[in-house]
Protein backbone atom coordinates (compact mmCIF):
# COMPACT_ATOMS: atom_id res chain seq x y z
CA UNK A 1 0.00 0.00 0.00
CA UNK A 2 0.63 3.88 -0.41
CA UNK A 3 2.49 5.40 2.63
CA UNK A 4 -0.54 7.30 2.94
CA UNK A 5 -2.40 4.59 3.49
CA UNK A 6 -3.12 4.26 6.66
CA UNK A 7 -3.66 8.20 7.29
CA UNK A 8 -6.29 8.40 9.75
CA UNK A 9 -9.73 9.99 8.18
CA UNK A 10 -10.93 13.54 9.19
CA UNK A 11 -13.56 11.85 11.60
CA UNK A 12 -10.18 10.77 13.50
CA UNK A 13 -10.34 12.00 16.88
CA UNK A 14 -6.98 14.48 17.61
CA UNK A 15 -5.79 11.32 19.91
CA UNK A 16 -5.93 8.76 17.72
CA UNK A 17 -4.12 11.15 14.72
CA UNK A 18 -1.55 11.72 17.11
CA UNK A 19 -0.90 8.18 18.38
CA UNK A 20 -0.12 7.01 14.55
CA UNK A 21 1.86 10.03 13.69
CA UNK A 22 4.17 8.96 17.09
CA UNK A 23 4.00 5.51 15.57
CA UNK A 24 4.74 6.46 12.15
CA UNK A 25 7.79 8.00 13.61
CA UNK A 26 8.85 5.33 16.11
CA UNK A 27 8.18 1.89 13.90
CA UNK A 28 8.09 3.66 10.40
CA UNK A 29 8.52 -0.07 8.81
CA UNK A 30 7.92 -3.41 9.72
CA UNK A 31 9.67 -4.32 12.98
CA UNK A 32 11.36 -7.13 12.08
CA UNK A 33 11.78 -8.79 16.02
CA UNK A 34 9.58 -11.94 15.93
CA UNK A 35 11.59 -14.23 13.44
CA UNK A 36 11.49 -17.14 15.47
CA UNK A 37 15.33 -17.18 15.71
CA UNK A 38 14.49 -18.41 19.07
CA UNK A 39 14.30 -22.10 17.56
CA UNK A 40 17.21 -21.61 14.93
CA UNK A 41 19.18 -25.26 14.87
CA UNK A 42 16.57 -26.51 17.47
CA UNK A 43 13.47 -28.21 17.29
CA UNK A 44 10.52 -26.03 18.43
CA UNK A 45 8.75 -28.57 19.26
CA UNK A 46 10.61 -30.26 21.61
CA UNK A 47 11.99 -26.94 23.26
CA UNK A 48 7.90 -25.99 23.79
CA UNK A 49 6.93 -29.01 24.49
CA UNK A 50 9.84 -31.44 26.09
CA UNK A 51 12.23 -33.69 24.63
CA UNK A 52 10.46 -37.08 25.94
CA UNK A 53 6.83 -35.86 23.49
CA UNK A 54 8.62 -37.88 20.01
CA UNK A 55 8.33 -41.18 22.05
CA UNK A 56 4.90 -40.17 24.03
CA UNK A 57 3.65 -40.08 20.18
CA UNK A 58 5.19 -43.38 18.50
CA UNK A 59 2.39 -45.08 17.24
CA UNK A 60 -0.14 -42.98 17.92
CA UNK A 61 -2.64 -40.76 15.86
CA UNK A 62 -1.51 -37.32 16.29
CA UNK A 63 -3.23 -34.11 15.00
CA UNK A 64 -1.32 -30.48 14.92
CA UNK A 65 -3.93 -27.99 15.34
CA UNK A 66 -2.70 -24.49 13.95
CA UNK A 67 0.24 -26.38 12.04
CA UNK A 68 1.30 -23.53 10.23
CA UNK A 69 3.84 -24.75 7.38
CA UNK A 70 4.56 -27.99 9.28
CA UNK A 71 7.74 -28.42 10.11
CA UNK A 72 6.31 -29.52 14.07
CA UNK A 73 3.62 -32.22 11.91
CA UNK A 74 6.35 -33.86 9.90
CA UNK A 75 8.99 -34.12 12.94
CA UNK A 76 5.89 -35.53 15.21
CA UNK A 77 5.60 -37.58 11.45
CA UNK A 78 8.88 -39.70 12.46
CA UNK A 79 7.47 -41.79 15.48
CA UNK A 80 4.00 -41.28 15.07
CA UNK A 81 1.64 -43.69 13.20
CA UNK A 82 -0.55 -40.73 11.51
CA UNK A 83 0.03 -36.88 11.94
CA UNK A 84 -2.76 -34.67 10.56
CA UNK A 85 -1.58 -30.58 10.11
CA UNK A 86 -4.76 -28.47 10.57
CA UNK A 87 -5.02 -25.00 9.64
CA UNK A 88 -7.09 -21.90 7.81
CA UNK A 89 -4.26 -20.41 5.82
CA UNK A 90 -4.19 -22.35 2.49
CA UNK A 91 -0.50 -20.55 1.47
CA UNK A 92 0.76 -22.01 4.40
CA UNK A 93 -0.70 -25.95 3.76
CA UNK A 94 0.68 -25.75 0.29
CA UNK A 95 4.46 -25.59 2.24
CA UNK A 96 3.46 -27.95 4.84
CA UNK A 97 2.99 -30.35 2.36
CA UNK A 98 5.78 -29.95 0.10
CA UNK A 99 8.08 -30.21 3.29
CA UNK A 100 6.40 -33.70 4.03
CA UNK A 101 7.10 -34.88 0.20
CA UNK A 102 11.00 -33.35 1.10
CA UNK A 103 10.80 -35.57 4.05
CA UNK A 104 9.71 -38.79 2.84
CA UNK A 105 6.83 -38.68 5.34
CA UNK A 106 3.73 -37.79 2.85
CA UNK A 107 2.39 -41.06 3.13
CA UNK A 108 1.64 -40.87 7.07
CA UNK A 109 1.38 -36.89 7.76
CA UNK A 110 -1.32 -35.03 5.95
CA UNK A 111 -2.72 -31.15 6.08
CA UNK A 112 -5.92 -29.68 5.56
CA UNK A 113 -8.49 -27.16 6.47
CA UNK A 114 -11.32 -29.44 8.41
CA UNK A 115 -10.30 -31.80 10.96
CA UNK A 116 -10.04 -35.78 9.95
CA UNK A 117 -13.25 -37.34 11.02
CA UNK A 118 -11.69 -40.07 13.02
CA UNK A 119 -10.61 -39.85 16.64
CA UNK A 120 -6.89 -38.89 17.64
CA UNK A 121 -4.56 -39.92 20.55
CA UNK A 122 -3.09 -36.69 21.09
CA UNK A 123 -3.77 -33.10 19.95
CA UNK A 124 -0.54 -30.48 19.93
CA UNK A 125 -1.36 -27.06 19.76
CA UNK A 126 1.98 -24.63 19.16
CA UNK A 127 1.79 -20.82 19.67
CA UNK A 128 -2.45 -20.44 18.60
CA UNK A 129 -4.24 -20.43 21.13
CA UNK A 130 -3.45 -16.20 21.43
CA UNK A 131 -4.92 -16.58 17.63
CA UNK A 132 -8.10 -18.35 17.74
CA UNK A 133 -11.20 -16.38 17.00
CA UNK A 134 -13.35 -18.84 19.43
CA UNK A 135 -10.96 -20.32 21.80
CA UNK A 136 -13.61 -21.69 23.51
CA UNK A 137 -15.00 -23.66 20.41
CA UNK A 138 -11.69 -25.05 19.79
CA UNK A 139 -11.05 -26.23 23.22
CA UNK A 140 -14.68 -27.77 22.34
CA UNK A 141 -13.76 -28.99 19.25
CA UNK A 142 -10.62 -30.94 20.39
CA UNK A 143 -11.92 -32.62 23.15
CA UNK A 144 -14.98 -34.38 20.76
CA UNK A 145 -11.88 -34.73 18.62
CA UNK A 146 -9.85 -37.07 20.68
CA UNK A 147 -10.38 -40.34 22.33
CA UNK A 148 -11.35 -41.04 26.27
CA UNK A 149 -7.95 -41.19 27.65
CA UNK A 150 -6.56 -38.51 24.51
CA UNK A 151 -4.44 -35.29 25.90
CA UNK A 152 -3.88 -32.00 24.22
CA UNK A 153 -0.35 -30.37 24.62
CA UNK A 154 -0.93 -26.63 24.56
CA UNK A 155 2.25 -24.25 24.60
CA UNK A 156 1.31 -20.86 23.40
CA UNK A 157 2.36 -16.94 23.89
CA UNK A 158 3.06 -14.34 23.89
CA UNK A 159 -0.08 -13.65 26.10
CA UNK A 160 -1.37 -10.02 26.08
CA UNK A 161 0.24 -8.98 28.66
CA UNK A 162 3.72 -9.60 27.55
CA UNK A 163 5.73 -7.04 26.82
CA UNK A 164 5.64 -7.93 23.07
CA UNK A 165 2.09 -9.34 23.45
CA UNK A 166 1.16 -7.21 20.73
CA UNK A 167 2.89 -9.02 18.02
CA UNK A 168 3.47 -6.72 14.96
CA UNK A 169 1.71 -4.36 17.25
CA UNK A 170 4.71 -4.03 20.23
CA UNK A 171 6.78 -1.24 18.27
CA UNK A 172 8.70 -1.05 21.60
CA UNK A 173 7.32 -3.01 25.17
CA UNK A 174 4.00 -2.98 25.79
CA UNK A 175 3.09 -0.38 23.06
CA UNK A 176 -0.43 -2.41 22.18
CA UNK A 177 -1.44 -1.82 25.47
CA UNK A 178 -0.52 2.16 25.17
CA UNK A 179 -1.86 2.94 22.03
CA UNK A 180 -5.74 2.81 20.83
CA UNK A 181 -6.93 0.17 18.60
CA UNK A 182 -7.77 2.35 15.98
CA UNK A 183 -4.30 3.88 16.23
CA UNK A 184 -2.62 1.05 15.95
CA UNK A 185 -4.61 -0.84 12.92
CA UNK A 186 -3.89 2.83 11.05
CA UNK A 187 -0.22 2.35 11.43
CA UNK A 188 -0.45 -1.18 10.47
CA UNK A 189 -2.23 -0.55 7.25
CA UNK A 190 0.41 1.54 5.57
CA UNK A 191 2.60 -2.00 5.66
CA UNK A 192 0.01 -4.53 5.11
CA UNK A 193 -3.21 -4.17 2.37
CA UNK A 194 -5.74 -6.89 3.61
CA UNK A 195 -7.89 -4.11 5.14
CA UNK A 196 -8.44 -4.91 8.88
CA UNK A 197 -10.18 -2.82 11.23
CA UNK A 198 -9.91 -4.81 14.10
CA UNK A 199 -6.99 -6.80 16.13
CA UNK A 200 -9.14 -9.82 15.49
CA UNK A 201 -9.35 -9.44 11.33
CA UNK A 202 -5.40 -9.38 10.96
CA UNK A 203 -3.91 -12.03 9.29
CA UNK A 204 -3.99 -15.06 11.79
CA UNK A 205 -5.97 -12.95 14.39
CA UNK A 206 -5.28 -11.94 17.50
CA UNK A 207 -7.75 -12.18 20.23
CA UNK A 208 -6.24 -10.48 23.26
CA UNK A 209 -5.82 -13.66 25.00
CA UNK A 210 -4.15 -13.39 28.78
CA UNK A 211 -3.31 -16.23 31.30
CA UNK A 212 -6.51 -15.69 33.38
CA UNK A 213 -8.98 -15.95 30.55
CA UNK A 214 -7.38 -18.99 29.35
CA UNK A 215 -7.50 -20.76 32.79
CA UNK A 216 -11.60 -19.55 32.51
CA UNK A 217 -11.69 -21.33 29.46
CA UNK A 218 -10.03 -24.37 30.54
CA UNK A 219 -11.87 -24.59 33.78
CA UNK A 220 -15.14 -23.79 32.26
CA UNK A 221 -14.21 -26.88 29.59
CA UNK A 222 -14.83 -30.86 29.88
CA UNK A 223 -11.18 -30.74 30.18
CA UNK A 224 -9.29 -32.45 32.94
CA UNK A 225 -6.12 -30.23 33.94
CA UNK A 226 -2.72 -32.48 34.37
CA UNK A 227 -0.14 -29.99 33.61
CA UNK A 228 0.31 -26.13 34.08
CA UNK A 229 3.22 -23.92 33.48
CA UNK A 230 3.60 -20.31 33.10
CA UNK A 231 7.03 -20.04 31.96
CA UNK A 232 8.33 -16.71 33.01
CA UNK A 233 10.73 -14.47 30.97
CA UNK A 234 14.29 -15.11 31.56
CA UNK A 235 15.39 -11.26 32.75
CA UNK A 236 12.49 -11.18 34.64
CA UNK A 237 12.17 -14.58 36.75
CA UNK A 238 13.76 -12.59 40.32
CA UNK A 239 10.05 -11.01 39.91
CA UNK A 240 8.01 -13.58 38.52
CA UNK A 241 5.08 -14.65 40.56
CA UNK A 242 1.41 -14.98 40.73
CA UNK A 243 0.68 -11.85 40.92
CA UNK A 244 3.06 -10.21 38.69
CA UNK A 245 3.01 -13.45 35.95
CA UNK A 246 0.46 -11.95 33.40
CA UNK A 247 3.21 -9.46 32.70
CA UNK A 248 6.02 -11.30 33.15
CA UNK A 249 5.44 -14.93 31.62
CA UNK A 250 7.10 -15.78 28.81
CA UNK A 251 5.03 -18.70 27.25
CA UNK A 252 2.11 -20.65 28.81
CA UNK A 253 1.90 -24.24 28.52
CA UNK A 254 0.05 -27.03 29.59
CA UNK A 255 -1.65 -30.36 28.97
CA UNK A 256 -5.57 -31.46 29.07
CA UNK A 257 -7.17 -34.83 29.27
CA UNK A 258 -10.43 -36.18 27.79
CA UNK A 259 -11.09 -38.51 30.80
CA UNK A 260 -10.98 -42.35 30.03
CA UNK A 261 -14.89 -42.45 32.08
CA UNK A 262 -16.41 -39.05 31.93
CA UNK A 263 -20.59 -37.86 32.66
CA UNK A 264 -19.54 -35.12 31.69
Amino acid sequence: MSGNAGTPPQAASWWTKAQYRLLKRVAPVEPTYMTGSAYANQSKLQVLLGSKLLEEARGKDVLDFGCGVGSEAVELAKTAKTVFGLDILLPQLATARKVAEAAGVADRCTFGTEAPRGKVDIIVSLDSFEHFGDPAGVLATMYDLLRPGGRVLVSFGPTWYHPLGGHLFSVFPWAHLLFTEKALITWRNDIRSDGATRFNEVEGGLNQMTIRRFEKLVDQSRFKLVAWEAVPIRRLKPIHNRLTREFTTAIVRCALERPAESGR
